[in-house]
């Protein structure tokens, strides 16, 4: 009880507000997200029907060099974030060993809150834990497009397939549902490295005032939702 009590003292209650709001906003959003494509198709959701058709159009190629060159190149974005991501926690890490420094160069700033250098370690802290949740994101999502690349690989040969009649038919959609999925579950795993950089841009407010970590919260859960369910890409790949 009182190591909770403690805890609770090391920030004020507007700086937990903030982070409650935070973490409400980054979970609640992926929940919303999730349930509201099934009523109105999210870019992602949008997607995945375009993989699986993509999957299907592979099952008819003589020569499937070109899919395994789509597969690749589109493994080349998670591997690139996760580079950088490596990067950016070796400067976060660097900076936690300079904290005095940092904390008075932000203290220098006229409109940011000021704070003691253990909170100022905290913050750099919960920076870093999001970019190492990122960082397994988007290596987890590489993996994936390799697992998609082996179904590719292992699918038989068009004339095979056909061969078989009706039997052929059924796996050619089983293949496409199967391979479509897996492709597309890398798509989603590298679509939640990536909100994780928006909210960490969110997080970086906090270095300033807990009022600017909440509004730039609602402002990436804004900009997320606009992306994700009003851009204009979205119109024309659902026409």
């Amino acid at each position: 009880m009182e190591t909770a009590i403690k805890v609770l003292a090391l920030l004020p209650w507007t700086d937990w507000a903030a982070l409650a709001a935070f973490f409400l906003g980054w979970i609640g959003y992926a929940v919303f997200a999730k349930r509201r494509s099934t009523m109105q198709p999210s870019l992602l959701d949008t997607t995945n029907h375009i993989r699986r058709q993509w999957m299907l159009q592979s099952t008819y190629r003589e020569v499937r060099v070109v899919d395994g060159i789509v597969i690749q190149n589109l493994s080349t974005s998670p591997s690139f974030f996760a580079s950088t991501t490596i990067l950016i926690i070796g400067g976060l890490l660097a900076v936690l060993g300079t904290t005095e420094k940092a904390s008075e160069l932000v203290r220098e700033i006229p409109f940011a809150a000021r704070t003691s250098v253990l909170v100022f370690d905290l913050k750099v802290v919960f920076l870093l834990g999001i970019f190492v949740y990122a960082f397994f994101r988007f290596t987890w999502s590489l993996r994936q497009y390799t697992f998609g690349a082996l179904l590719v690989g292992a699918l038989p040969e068009r004339d095979d397939i056909s061969a078989m009649g009706d039997a052929g038919e059924a796996m050619r959609q089983t293949f496409a549902e199967r391979a479509g999925r897996v492709v597309g579950m890398a798509a989603e795993t590298f679509n939640d490295g990536l909100r994780a950089y928006y909210f960490a841009f969110a997080a970086i407010g906090w270095f300033f005032s807990p009022l600017a970590f909440a509004l730039a919260t609602a402002g990436v859960v804004y900009i997320l939702y606009q992306r994700e369910f009003r851009s204009d890409v979205l119109g024309v790949l659902k026409g």
